[in-house]
């Protein structure tokens, strides 16, 4: 009987046992299905896998409108705002009503720069202080025009000038004193191997992120430099000595390209570490949407709105733009405003990549030592 009451107590422990045991699980789902009844759609929707996939959605849509939008703004009507105009003295009555009918007619302003002789005023075009040239040629107007100043700017003045001579009966002479090389006659070539340097700058960036990110921070750094040499020889080489499309100053041209290309690599690597997983959008955002259409490759900053034209020297793919553009055409006036762009940039990138290394997505993790390791 002593047996018999043992087990009995035994089973009973066992039934009770396993009934609280039944009875805390179903409180427990009971009140996980409360808890979740209680969390509101908006918790639900934000820690599932469709959020994300939304937001990249979103972030798409508004960036195709704002690349159209940027583009369009800058690119679709050009129209003069302000032209820096050479005048050699003696300015003439004739001149002058010239100067004004060519306002009229661009519905903009000349802003006239005085020399006492045409020399001094073709060498102000050569330095890119004025982009055309008003002398007294006979009894009417000499209007030198540089389509390597800007070669938006020049069809337009040249199509406006003779229009002007002829409302106001006065003979005009158009000339170019600067042409395009042949291999370019709109003069767009330079801006597209700027636009290739910037672009495939911080894609090479993404590149080393995504499918080298066991790279230290030095290390990234010193690949990035090491692809922006290559793809700045690449880019030359294939312009001019395959397509022959411009006769570039080759080692001066290359090494522009090349500071692009780390320049841009390093704001996409500077904007990783501060943004994660989205510094794309900040780096498309600053060298695609707002620093190319304000870099006067396609269109010269007179025919950009205002505020394009004031910042987009700022920029990289200006400052690239306007090294390029001396290089190749004004060469004997190269300035070091764009190279000092390019290193500024190119220094903070860098800077603040280094001070936030911490956060860098990537690295090698180090080995732990264990007390038996020897």
């Amino acid at each position: 009987m002593g047996n018999e009451a043992s087990d009995d107590r035994a089973d009973g422990g066992k039934d009770g046992g396993h009934g609280r045991g039944e009875g805390g699980r179903r409180e427990q789902a009971q009140g996980g299905r409360r808890e979740q009844g209680h969390r509101s759609w908006w918790s639900t929707f934000r820690h599932s896998p469709y959020f994300p996939a939304t937001v990249v959605v979103v972030i798409i849509a508004a960036g195709a409108g704002l690349f159209a939008g940027s583009y369009t703004y800058a690119f679709a009507n050009p129209t003069p705002h302000r032209i820096p105009t050479a005048v050699v003295v003696p300015g003439t009555p004739t001149e002058k009503a010239f100067v004004v009918g060519m306002e009229k007619a661009l519905d903009a302003s000349l802003r006239l720069h005085v020399y006492p002789t045409h020399q001094r005023a073709l060498e102000a075009v050569d330095q890119q202080t004025v982009f055309v040239v008003l002398r007294p040629h006979g009894r009417g107007v000499g209007m030198d025009v540089s389509s390597a100043s800007g070669s938006s700017v020049a069809q337009v003045l040249t199509a406006a000038g003779p229009k002007v001579g002829r409302a106001l009966g006065v003979p005009v002479l158009v000339r170019d004193v600067n042409p395009l090389q042949p291999g370019d006659p709109r003069g767009l070539a330079i801006f597209y191997i700027s636009l290739a340097a910037v672009v495939i700058g911080f894609i090479g960036a993404i590149q080393l992120s995504v499918n080298a990110r066991s790279l230290e921070p030095a290390e990234r750094i010193a690949f990035t430099i090491a692809y922006a040499l290559l793809g700045g020889f690449a880019i030359a080489a294939i312009v001019d000595w395959g397509l022959g499309a411009v006769d570039l100053p080759f080692v001066e041209s290359w090494m522009i390209l090349a500071l692009t290309m780390f320049t841009s690599g390093m704001v996409f690597s500077m904007f990783n570490v501060l943004f994660g997983r989205w510094s794309l959008i900040p780096t498309w955002g600053l060298m695609v949407l707002l620093g190319n259409p304000s870099s006067g490759g396609a269109v010269s900053w007179p025919l950009l709105p205002s505020l394009l034209g004031h910042i987009g020297r700022w920029l990289p793919p200006g400052a690239s733009v306007n090294a390029q553009h001396t290089a190749v055409y004004f060469r004997e006036y190269q300035h070091a405003f764009p190279f000092l762009v390019l290193a500024g940039w190119s220094l903070l990138s860098c800077a603040v990549f280094w001070t936030w290394r911490h956060r860098h997505p990537g690295g090698r993790e180090t080995p732990v030592r264990r007390p038996d390791d020897r």
